[in-house]
């Protein structure tokens, strides 16, 4: 495919990703014949691994994790 010019481009932009998204094909895009950068489809790496209670039973929490002595509450604004 021939390069188009920024200008080109900027004036059918919708039509030419929608263009790059049928065929599959880059687009390419310079200035002074020059090829600058390529319009091109996009490629998921795949899903997300992220899911609610992915760590449930690979994280323990001692139980005093929450626990302020004297010192530190008051320090922290905690206790008067």
């Amino acid at each position: 495919m021939k390069t188009l010019t920024i200008t080109e481009s900027k004036a059918q932009l919708s039509a030419l990703v929608k263009q790059v998204i049928q065929t599959g094909r880059p687009v390419t895009i310079g200035r002074s014949g020059t090829p600058m950068v390529q319009l091109v489809p996009y490629k998921s790496s795949g899903p997300a691994n992220k899911r609610i209670g992915a760590f449930t039973g690979k994280i323990q929490i001692a139980d005093d994790f929450d626990h302020w002595d004297e010192s530190e509450a008051s320090a922290l604004g905690l206790k008067d």
